[in-house]
Parts: structure tokens; C-alpha cells; sequence
């Protein structure tokens, strides 16, 4: 009698576990409310465009802000570069960490549960973005920021009134149905300012990657940054330079006649808006 008991019970036990469902693995859902934002996954084409745009290279440290379900993470990583996703649902985390191990990049691509608006990604080299007008908008302060040279690549939404430097749309005919165009940005150093020439002062008034002004008498047109790197005409005269710190150093003119030109600065430029 207590051999059949026990019997009794063992079965009674397994037939409890074959009914007991494993457990469920996170899948995200498209549209999922998040802290900011509802999540949209970046469609796998506008991945590669935006890494083409970007041009990252296995020398970058990449950096996705709100990396959901971590493929543009994935994408860089793929590329040889170091990468890292910030994202606020502990859920996606998980989720982007498992999907990089089935890729075999968990050793470039890492993700943390964070919040945006409350992280230093000011090391980054390349920027990726998916995220609202007025997101961008409220972090413009911090891109400007950035290191010049830095380029922030995005899909689909721009960053109030900075113009993108570069821009691709991606067509239909490309399997992209919503949400492909990828914008890029290289975040210019700031020059606003008073510099000191031989030729007497360049008063500069910047505009993020433009600037306009005066040299001497004359008006300075034309006014470009991209990275560390300026160009502007005064009078018909084309200048062309490298920005370190206080200093310029560059040439002017054309060809044989381009003469070396420096400057210096005299008043500290204030942030970006």
C-alpha cells in the first residue's frame, strides 16, 4: 500500500511538470510604449545606410542612444567597431544582449539600462539616433558639445534648425516602406568669436556648421565648418584652416600663390544653442 502511494504521488508530480508551460522569452512589439517614445524598430536597410553615411570603420567607438532592440548596435559591432547601447526598458536590454551573442559580437556590442538625458556619451565618435524632433532638440546642447569631427547620423527626424551636412533616401524599391531617410551631422568646432590675423581682426558669428562676419573692412561670405576644418572667401579670396584651440593655421589663395595664414583667438565663444 505505501509502495503504491508513492507511486501514485511520483506520477502525480510529472503529470505537474508536463503541464506546467516553459518559460516565455521577451519579444518586443512593435509600437510598445517606452519612457519617451514608442518603440519602432530602424528598418535593417536604413541600419546599413546609416552606417554607410556614417562611415564607420572598426577605429570608431559607436554610440546608439534609445538602442531598443539593439541593431544598430549590432550593425556597428559587425563593422569591427566598439559599440554601446543606451537604453531605458530593462526588457530590450536583455533582449539586445541575447540578440548580439546570436550574432557572435557580444565582445564589440554592449548595452546598459539608462537614461538618455542623464548619460555622458560625450566619447563617442559616431552617434546613432532614432528618436523625436523635440528628443534631438533637447539634446542639441550636449551633440554641439561633442568633439569636432564627431558624426551623429540619424533616421528620419532632424535636430531643430542645425541642417544635416549629408542626407540619403533610401527608396521603396530597397524594401524600406516608412521611416528612410538617414541624416548626418559633423559636429563643427565652435569659432564664434574675435580672432587676431596679421591683417588686422576676424570677427566670426556662427551659426553651427556656418558663420558669417567681418575681416578688417571687408565681409567674410561663404563661411563653412566641418570637424576642425574652415573655409570662408573675403573679397573674392578664398581662406582654408585648421582649428586648434585658439589657433588657425591654414593657407589662402590658390594653388602656387596659397600663402600660409594663422589666427588667433581674442574673445571665447559662448555654447551653441
Amino acid at each position: 500500500m505505501v509502495r503504491a502511494g508513492v507511486c501514485g504521488l511520483l506520477l502525480a508530480a510529472l503529470a505537474s511538470c508536463a503541464q506546467t508551460p516553459a518559460e516565455s522569452i521577451y519579444e518586443p512589439e512593435y509600437s510598445q510604449p517606452g519612457k519617451d517614445v514608442v518603440w519602432v524598430p530602424t528598418p535593417l536597410v536604413m541600419v546599413e545606410t546609416m552606417m554607410d553615411l556614417a562611415r564607420v570603420t572598426p577605429e570608431d567607438y559607436v554610440i546608439d542612444l534609445g538602442s531598443g532592440d539593439g541593431r544598430l548596435v549590432i550593425g556597428a559591432a559587425k563593422r569591427g567597431a566598439r559599440a554601446l547601447g543606451i537604453e531605458y526598458d530593462d526588457n530590450l536590454v536583455r533582449y539586445a544582449t541575447r540578440e548580439a551573442q546570436k550574432e557572435d559580437v557580444s565582445g564589440k556590442a554592449r548595452f546598459v539600462q539608462a537614461d538618455i538625458f542623464a548619460t555622458d556619451f560625450s566619447k563617442a565618435t559616431v552617434l546613432t539616433l532614432f528618436l523625436l524632433p523635440e528628443m534631438n532638440l533637447r539634446l542639441r546642447p550636449q551633440f554641439l558639445a561633442m568633439k569636432p569631427g564627431t558624426r551623429i547620423v540619424a533616421n528620419y527626424f532632424g535636430i531643430g534648425d542645425w541642417s544635416s551636412d549629408e542626407s540619403v533616401r533610401v527608396p521603396e524599391s530597397a524594401r524600406c516602406e516608412i521611416y528612410c531617410v538617414a541624416y548626418l551631422w559633423i559636429v563643427p568646432a565652435a569659432v564664434e568669436g574675435t580672432w587676431i590675423t596679421p591683417q588686422g581682426e576676424l570677427i566670426i558669428v556662427q551659426q553651427h556648421q556656418f558663420f558669417k562676419g567681418t575681416y578688417g573692412t571687408k565681409s567674410v561670405t561663404e563661411g563653412r565648418i566641418r570637424g576642425d576644418a574652415l573655409n570662408f572667401r573675403v573679397d573674392g579670396m578664398s581662406y582654408r584652416g585648421r582649428i586648434n584651440g585658439d589657433l588657425i593655421e591654414g593657407t589662402t589663395g590658390e594653388g602656387a600663390a596659397a600663402v600660409k595664414w594663422t589666427a588667433r583667438r581674442k574673445t571665447k565663444p559662448g555654447p551653441q544653442p
